[in-house]
């Protein structure tokens, strides 16, 4: 019996030979995959670093924060093309995302990649907050870099967040400014379907105050972390989050119509949290 137990092993590991992978010192056999795995990346995390590059650098070199990549607002060419910084591997943890929340998912840094952008963010002026663009240098290598980041991975569109979005009471990058939409005419990340967006709001005006109880519910069922939202600010906050994301031309927090016909049509059209 046990002859054949060994003739049977000998014969598989024949027939799978070419699945055989040595190291050191010791053979793998690679060709029974399991069905039950899945990749460790399942998020893309955004930011703006709200510092110029040589503070960025130091900053994300330090023993505190840290991120995957760092793109500069025009970035030097080689050979014709773009270079940014990889700081950390994409196989290990970068500390970017701290506190944080998507999609049922805490621990964000465990599952993601973390892409900073050099931008100053925004300062206070007299008439408001003034949001500093992206360049469009940054923005041509970041599409490369997503488009590769998502082929190896399998990342869904609504997992290309902003650190907004997974933590919007202590964050509000990467901002208004940001090329959500833009991104998302080129495959990637997530954006409503304009159509469906107006049949939600059915003739409604898009400044319709709605019950922020059921915009916030829906913002859950979406993805947000609208449970621990309790307090009118922080309330306020979440919806900012969104709107900045999905509606930047008004992200003051109210919960109107047009949010709420954003958040269904991106669940329509992505489903709902797991």
């Amino acid at each position: 019996m046990r002859l054949v137990l060994l003739l049977a092993l000998t014969l598989l590991l024949s027939a799978c030979h070419s699945a055989l992978e040595q190291r050191n010192g010791y053979w793998v056999d690679t060709a029974h995959p399991a069905q039950g795995a899945r990749p460790r990346i399942r998020v893309v995390v955004l930011h703006y670093t709200a510092e110029d590059f040589p503070a960025s650098l130091a900053t994300l070199t330090d023993r505190e924060v840290s991120a995957h990549y760092l793109i500069p607002r025009q970035p030097p060419q080689q050979a014709g093309e773009a270079v940014i910084w990889q700081l950390v591997p994409e196989s290990q943890l970068a500390w970017h995302a701290g506190p944080s929340f998507w999609r049922g998912a805490t621990r964000l840094n465990d599952t993601s990649v973390g892409i900073e952008i050099v931008n100053q963010g925004y300062r206070r002026t007299l008439t408001g907050l003034q949001w500093q663009p992206f360049t469009a240098a940054q923005q041509q290598v970041l599409t490369m870099l997503l488009r590769d980041i998502i082929r190896r991975y399998g990342i869904a569109p609504e997992n290309i967040v902003g650190h907004s979005d997974i933590a919007p009471q202590r964050k509000q990058d990467p901002g208004p400014l940001f090329p959500w939409q833009q991104l998302a005419q080129q495959g990637i990340g997530a954006w409503p379907d304009a159509a469906t967006v107006q049949r939600y709001l059915a003739g409604q005006a898009a400044d319709q105050p709605v019950s922020p109880e059921r915009l916030l519910a829906t913002l859950q069922r979406y993805g947000y972390d609208a449970a621990t939202a309790r307090t009118p600010e922080s309330q306020r906050k979440l919806i900012a989050a969104f709107q900045m994301h999905f509606r930047p031309q008004d992200y003051r927090g109210l919960a109107d119509a047009e949010t709420l016909a954003i958040a269904r049509a991106l669940l329509a059209r992505y489903g709902e949290a797991q």
